[in-house]
């Protein structure tokens, strides 16, 4: 099992994953062992819709992608890999820095960030409340 410094690693090169969005998003968590994001969008319930994270626990890195349990096709063609990474809806866990898997993760997240960019979609979010 990786030592606890191990996972600073991997929390690092998944939080530089989202990183790119934080300027477009809301950063409500930046520490060493959690790093989270949230849209600009207010949901019926008053809140902001969540985007994504990284935290950093005990046993594994876990990375949040709020948006593949919003819109489930995103998921299509996701490589066994990094199904096998999943937990639950919209959680991925990590022991080690797995470059391939994280590059598809980059690109999960991008495509994503698009879909909870689109007005459409955010609507259509709200009336689901």
């Amino acid at each position: 099992m990786p030592e606890r410094a191990d996972f600073s690693t991997v929390f690092s090169k998944l939080k530089s994953i989202l990183q790119p969005y934080a300027s477009k998003l809301v950063v409500i968590a930046d520490t060493d062992d959690g790093y989270s994001l949230e849209t600009r969008h207010i949901m019926k319930n008053k809140k902001p819709l969540y985007f994504g994270g990284v935290r950093k626990g005990k046993n594994y890195v876990s990375f949040y992608l709020m948006s593949v349990y919003a819109t489930p096709d995103l998921l299509k063609g996701m490589t066994p890999e990094l199904k096998k990474r999943m937990q639950g809806k919209s959680c991925f866990n990590f022991k080690n820095v797995e470059e391939p898997l994280f590059k598809e993760l980059a690109a999960l997240t991008k495509a994503g960030f698009k879909k909870f960019s689109d007005e459409k979609f955010i609507s259509a979010l709200r009336e689901l409340q």
